[in-house]
């Protein structure tokens, strides 16, 4: 077989994906064997993969592919997200450079610019992850925003709010102004910022006096409605139960007393402005205050912000600050560190605003979901989630659950009116209808007078319900594929989406179905670059997946990605270790091109060496695969690759490969070691396979012709067998004075063809002795009881067994070269030797220099001295045997 001497990554790839396509290996229906499904956290339809994706699949494949060849009937759902927010974004902003307006084009025609978009970016999201390696049931596609996931999400909300859990209501919201729709708390991310903190003088109504309050906003004045210190704050007993006035607006507010308050921040006076502060419209609702709301929806400021309508809200700060000054309302100014809250998807500034919107009841359908994880039902890798987890759930508040854009699961209601009740909850307009006249009594109610809200579901609204929606489980809570593959097994996901995704999947599994979705959770840790920053889409820093894998091959990345990542913990990606990989790729190749070019002879005598090696290996083989699964199975998956690249490159390429290999030109081994050469390289193989799937389908099938249900991919896991730990430790022994022995030609420049001869003293383990002999390169290992006379030697010590290393004197025979060589050696080192000494007894460099600096000096000295010492030795035995 004409094997090619350089391993082409790219047409492997291309020709093994197509073959696995083309086996349907990747397809799953219920059968009676054991179910293991995983349903893949879809990425978002806005771009292409970046590295992170990248980790993640690959994770979920190597998970998939030794579950499949361990036997499971294994379902892996692949599926992309509508992502709401992000692509509506991406899709204005692409718009508006071609001069088009989402208001002037209308929903109609929006939704059709947006689906466009998602079409094409979900096609390249699922070339991408083919070009992965990852084997995905592709018959199970799913996007978020399919009729039958749509169908599931209409369904849970209408069977929500008729069970009371939705309700629509006035709440302080987090708003977007740039994206100009509400954000849940998980979707801000807070940042620490250097800001200032205003002091603002706040005239007592009917006295000369003045009350301080200290805010880092005075551009909300406007909004204001009372001032609060604490009930227990003796120096504000006098301003009980009066009124201040407001500058600029001079508008008078009452002052309040209320516990939330800080005495320690600022004056201990604090402004209360309920449209804009959850905490101060909390305050607001205890008692009774006015509700002024001072924003639109662009944060810009309404008819409110008196002469400042129109600006936005940080130009109107700045002005605020000045005309405040020239009044004399200013007091002072001093910088403040505090927490300023962004939008994770457009990454403006967060703004609090009073809204109407839908919310879901949160707090009764969590306390499942918080038992599950407590009791171990559902275990998170690492544990250390777990304390997060529970911290967050036990906080829990309500879901803001509506959006204000078009893009999305549009909210299933109807209004027919103007009062805030004037709504019905239905799954289409004519069931609205039905129920709008029933509702309103007004049998005579027209099509034309009822009209569905306008805003959409957050996206993970649809997430949430996947475990059960991708296997029809909401509309057909019965069928036979949710009883047979939920709950799933893993889900595999970044800790940064523990709330958005994992602990509400883990709510509506428990609320929906009452039963977990998924039986493990495994958290990667977020991939960053070199400055710390965390690798994404909005901060366009990842390298292209794609051309990793053209550069280096799908396998070569995968492998670094597998090595890095440790369960849990953030590590940072750079380029250059994909050449780890890539190396690792061509040692397994050569390793191949090695063995098949071997020719095999019936009858042939097995030396012994071989016979060793083989018994070794085989021992030292299912060592390693019961480590390996050790590992494996407690997610530790770094390190069972880890075991395995160890495995591969030094025990099965650098010692076993080079004691069986055949004899300097000869190309002949016997047919049984050949055999056993190959059945250990098969399954080599197949521990390989879920890391590296490509390289390994690839040499399976060229090892010998296979059948189509002989392919790698669905071939039988190595089950595990006795191994002799003594065998490994007596190998390694012989390892070790092989390398010793190595060490000694190295240091003191002795050729590696030279012959050498050994003399030991042990007491034991000599049964390795043949292949001490081959890799050592030794004419004979000779046991004496004492150290040899008159034969120059290297020894060394092993424990208590003792070593004299010494040339062969009958096999060794020298040419003038040789000598000159090793006296050039020696001059060499005298050379140095005597710069050495040239500052050593230089009494001023020995007095200046630092004491461990002179130490270092006089060990190169001593070190040098010893090399001279055995090159002598060497050059006196190579002129005696010229």
């Amino acid at each position: 077989m004409d094997i090619p001497i350089k391993y082409d990554h790219k047409s492997v790839e291309k020709k093994r994906y197509h073959y696995w396509m083309k086996g349907n290996y990747f397809s799953s229906y219920p059968d009676e064997r054991i179910p293991y499904a995983i349903v893949m956290p879809p990425p978002n339809v806005t771009g292409i993969l970046h590295i992170g994706h990248m980790l993640n699949n690959t994770i979920q494949d190597v998970l998939i592919r030794y579950a499949r060849m361990k036997g499971y009937n294994v379902c892996w759902i692949p599926g992309v997200d509508h992502a709401s927010i992000a692509t509506e974004a991406k899709v204005v902003h692409q718009l508006k450079k071609r001069g088009l307006s989402k208001i002037l084009l209308g929903r109609e025609k929006f939704l059709y610019h947006v689906m466009k978009w998602s079409n094409k970016h979900k096609n390249i999201i699922f070339d991408q992850l083919k070009k992965f390696g990852c084997s995905c049931d592709w018959n199970r596609t799913q996007f978020t925003m399919s009729p039958k996931l749509s169908q599931s999400v209409t369904k849970v909300f209408i069977d929500l709010y008729n069970k009371g859990y939705i309700y629509r209501g006035y709440h302080v919201v987090n708003w977007d102004p740039e994206a100009q729709t509400t954000l849940s708390d998980e979707e801000v991310f807070y940042k620490e910022h250097i800001g200032k903190l205003y002091y603002l003088k706040y005239k007592i109504k009917g006295e000369e006096n003045y009350v301080t309050v200290a805010t880092t906003r005075p551009e909300t004045i406007f909004g204001d409605t009372a001032i609060c210190y604490h009930p227990d704050d003796i120096r504000y007993d006098h301003l009980k139960g009066k009124y201040a006035q407001i500058p600029i607006v001079n508008r008078y507010i009452p002052i309040i007393q209320d516990s939330y308050v800080d005495p320690n921040f600022g004056t201990g006076c604090l402004k209360i402005t309920p449209a804009h502060d959850i905490h101060d419209k909390n305050i607001a609702d205890k008692h009774k205050l006015e509700i002024i709301e001072i924003f639109n929806k662009n944060a810009t400021l309404n008819e409110k912000g008196l002469h400042y309508q129109g600006l936005d809200r940080f130009e109107v700060r700045k002005q605020v600050i000045e005309e405040l000054n020239k009044l004399e309302f200013l007091n002072s100014i001093e910088k403040i560190n505090h927490k300023v809250g962004f939008s994770e998807r457009t990454l403006s500034v967060v703004e609090q605003r009073l809204s109407l919107q839908w919310f879901l009841k949160m707090k009764k359908i969590s306390i499942p979901a918080v038992e599950a994880v407590k009791s171990g039902d559902i275990k998170f890798y690492p544990k250390k989630f777990h304390k997060t987890y529970l911290k967050w759930m036990s906080q829990i508040r309500d879901w803001n659950i509506s959006r204000q854009l078009w893009w999305g699961h549009r909210i299933p209601v109807y209004y027919y009116g103007k009062k805030i009740n004037d709504f019905v909850v239905a799954e289409n307009l004519d069931q609205a209808l039905e129920k709008a006249r029933h509702k309103s009594k007004n049998p005579y109610l027209s099509y034309n007078e009822i009209w569905q809200d306008p805003d959409v579901l957050d996206t993970w609204f649809s997430s949430w319900l996947l475990p059960l929606s991708v296997f029809d489980g909401i509309y057909h809570p019965d069928n036979h594929e949710i009883i047979y593959y939920y709950p799933t097994e893993e889900i595999v996901t970044g800790s940064d989406i523990l709330f958005f995704w994992v602990a509400r999947m883990i709510i509506s599994g428990f609320l929906l179905k009452n039963h977990k979705p998924f039986k493990r959770v495994y958290f990667t840790g977020i991939v960053r670059d070199y400055e710390n920053n965390k690798i994404s889409k909005s901060l366009n820093n990842s390298p292209n997946p794609i051309d990793l894998i053209n550069k280096y091959g799908a396998d070569a990345v995968r492998m670094v990605l597998m090595l890095k990542n440790s369960v849990g913990k953030d590590f940072h990606f750079e380029e250059k270790i994909c050449l780890q990989g890539k190396n690792f790729s061509n040692k397994i190749w050569n390793a191949f091109r090695l063995i098949q070019s071997w020719k095999v002879t019936k009858n042939q005598y097995a030396p012994d060496y071989s016979l060793l090696a083989i018994k070794w290996l085989k021992n030292r083989f299912y060592y390693v695969l019961d480590i390996f699964e050790k590992s494996f199975q407690e997610y530790r998956l770094d390190e069972s690759l880890m075991i395995l690249y160890k495995f591969v490159w030094y025990d099965f390429c650098s010692i076993f490969l080079e004691i069986i290999k055949p004899i300097y030109g000869s190309k002949c081994v016997a047919e049984m070691v050949y055999s056993n050469v190959v059945k250990f390289f098969e399954n080599i193989l197949k521990l390989l396979h879920p890391y590296m799937p490509f390289i390994s389908e690839e040499i399976w099938n060229l090892i010998k012709i296979r059948e189509p249900k002989e392919a790698l991919i669905i071939s039988s896991w190595p089950e595990k067998k006795f191994y002799d730990y003594d065998i490994l430790v007596s190998f390694e022994r012989a390892t070790e004075i092989i390398s010793k022995i190595r060490n000694i030609r190295n240091q003191n420049h002795i050729s590696h063809k030279a012959r050498l001869v050994l003399f030991s003293i042990r007491k034991k383990e000599k049964e390795y002795d043949p292949i001490i002999l081959k890799l050592a390169n030794l004419s004979e290992i000779v046991t004496v009881s004492k150290e040899p006379k008159n034969v120059p030697f290297f020894s060394f010590l092993l424990d208590t067994d003792q070593f004299f290393l010494s040339l062969d004197q009958k096999r060794c025979s020298y040419n003038h070269m040789d000598i000159v060589k090793i006296e050039n050696k020696i001059q060499y080192f005298y050379n140095l030797l005597s710069m050495i000494r040239k500052n050593l007894y230089n009494n001023k460099y020995v007095a200046s220099v630092p004491k461990n600096l002179l130490l270092k000096e006089r060990k190169k000295e001593n070190d040098t001295l010893n090399k001279i010492d055995k090159l002598k030795v060497y050059l006196k035995f190579l002129k005696k045997n010229r």
